[in-house]
Formats: C-alpha cells, structure tokens, sequence
C-alpha cells in the first residue's frame, strides 16, 4: 500500500485532508499545530509526531502551505520532505506561493529523483471543508496526473490542466489578483449604496442580473461579512500574501498594475487594524468604517 503524507492542516489543508480519509484514502498528516493534527486524525487519518516521520518512505506528500518561505523549508531543507520520501515519489504542492519557488521546487526535485505538480487551489475554506474545491494543476505527465488524480477528486469536484509544471501556480496568481481586486470593488459599491440608502437586498438582486454580478457579491460576501460574520476563512494577512505575490510577478515581467497596485495598498492598510486576523471579506467592515457608517448587512432570514 502506498504512503500518502499531507503536510499543512490549515484552514484549507485541513478540510482537505479530511476529505481524503473520508473517502477511504490511508492518510498520514503534520502540522506544527497539533489541535490541527488532532481534527484530521478524528477523522481517521495518521498522526505524524514530526514533518520527518510524516514523509518517511513516503510515496506521495502534498503540501499545503502559507508561503513561499514555509514551503521551501519543509520540502528541501535538512530533515523534510526530501530527505524522507522515497525516491521517485511524488510531491504535490497546492500552496499559493512565489512563482520563483515554484521554479526552485521543480528544479530540486529533478535533482533529487522526485516528480513534482503544482496544484494551487481555487475558491474558498468552506468549499475545502465541502469537498468541492477546484485545483489548477501544472503537470504534462500523464501517469503523474493519473496517480494524483484519485486526492483531487476526493478533496474537490473541478480540475483544471492548467500545463506543464509552474503553470498552475501561475494561473492561481492571476485568479488571486481577480478575486481579491474584486472583493474591494464590491466593498466600495456596497457602501455606496449604503450611503445612497439603498436597500442591500436590492442591490445584490440587481448585480445578479447584469454582468457586473461576481462571486464576492453573491457568494462570498453574501455568506460571510453581509450577514456578520468576519471570521476567518481567508484573513487579511494571507489576502495581501497574495496581492504581493501577484505584484511581484507583473514587475519580474516588467508589467505595471496600477488598479491592482491600489487595491494592494488598501490590503496593507486594513492588516494594520483590529481587521488583520479576520476574514478578507470584512473589506466591507473597513470600508464602512472609514465612511463613518455601520457596515450594510442583508436581512437576517426567519
């Protein structure tokens, strides 16, 4: 039987992970939160004590990280993941992270016999917990993606080939900047009609309808901040994470993003507020704040 390690039991990861037991798939995970660990092995999986005696022998890990930095230091330095799996293992890593440490990742795993997919994951924490999360895969092998074929179907409903590896997180970058862009423009209009007193209710109606409809205003928003409720789900800290990621990778090619490089900065101030540790959707909180009125809420349902 193969070994299958998962490292990094977030907010998504751990969602994930427990998709993957749940559907009878043997599980070892690690997080350097036990409570994280404790939640997953609930459900079914393997506790590892260590990152080392979670990729021991392994045959597969997936990773799924904050940053850049936490990546590269779990899967190449001394004692992680590449020092315990077994050679011509596979790694998967689903972390949104610098596209250069996507390209360091390739490149050490070729060095050390290992095949690599970059898997970045799309949509929100609730869709990890749910089991419908979508994945942008970078990966031309066909029997690599055969072999993790069976963990994305089991953590989601929707794969997308995105190319060869490095693309996938490439295309995550850009979905990002998309999502988190968005979130503010609906912020702002949501308290515009605020203080034009307009009723929220009708508004999102009307966004419905036309092409200005999105996933923050009928989705997002609409479960979370609208109704309450900024806890996170996706803080601040990670939101701005990604909008620097994003930056970073416009200027390496020399692209400039000026809306972007406004709504980034609009990131960095609200993480400087009682905002930073909540959910990316309370834009609507800071917004309103800053306006001077309470932030718009949708009737709360009988």
């Amino acid at each position: 039987m193969k070994k299958i390690a998962f490292i990094g039991l977030g907010a998504m990861g751990g969602g994930m992970a427990s998709n993957i037991v749940r559907k009878g798939i043997p599980l070892t995970v690690y997080d350097i939160q036990p409570a994280s660990v404790a939640r997953v092995a609930e459900v079914g999986a393997v506790a590892a004590a260590s990152l080392a005696e979670a990729a021991q022998n392994a045959d597969v890990v997936v990773t799924m990280l904050p940053a850049t930095q936490h990546v590269l230091n779990v899967v190449t330095g001394a004692g992680g993941v590449l020092d315990n799996m077994k050679g011509g293992g596979l790694l998967i890593d689903m972390s949104t992270i610098a596209t250069h440490g996507t390209d360091t990742l390739i490149r050490v795993c070729a060095e050390r016999g290992v095949r690599f997919i970059d898997a970045p994951v799309g949509r929100l924490a609730s869709h990890a917990i749910a089991g419908k999360s979508m994945f942008m895969v970078g990966c031309e092998n066909e029997d690599d993606f055969t072999e993790a074929k069976p963990l994305f179907d089991a953590m989601g409903d929707t794969i997308i080939r995105c190319g060869k590896p490095g693309t996938g997180i490439r295309v995550k970058l850009v979905n990002n900047f998309q999502v988190l862009s968005i979130a503010e423009i609906t912020a702002e209009a949501l308290v515009l009609a605020a203080k034009l007193g307009l009723d929220v209710e009708v508004v999102k109606q009307v966004n419905a309808q036309t092409t200005a409809t999105n996933g923050q205003m009928q989705v997002n928003f609409a479960t979370k901040s609208l109704v309450g409720d900024i806890e996170p789900g996706f803080t601040f800290d990670l939101s701005h994470k990604d909008m620097t990621l994003a930056l970073e990778a416009a200027a390496q090619m020399r692209l400039g993003l000026p809306v972007g490089a406004a709504v980034h900065a609009v990131y960095g101030a609200a993480r400087s507020t009682k905002y930073a540790g909540k959910d990316f959707s309370a834009l609507l909180d800071y917004a309103a704040d800053l306006a001077g009125i309470e932030p718009p809420r949708l009737k709360k349902q009988d």
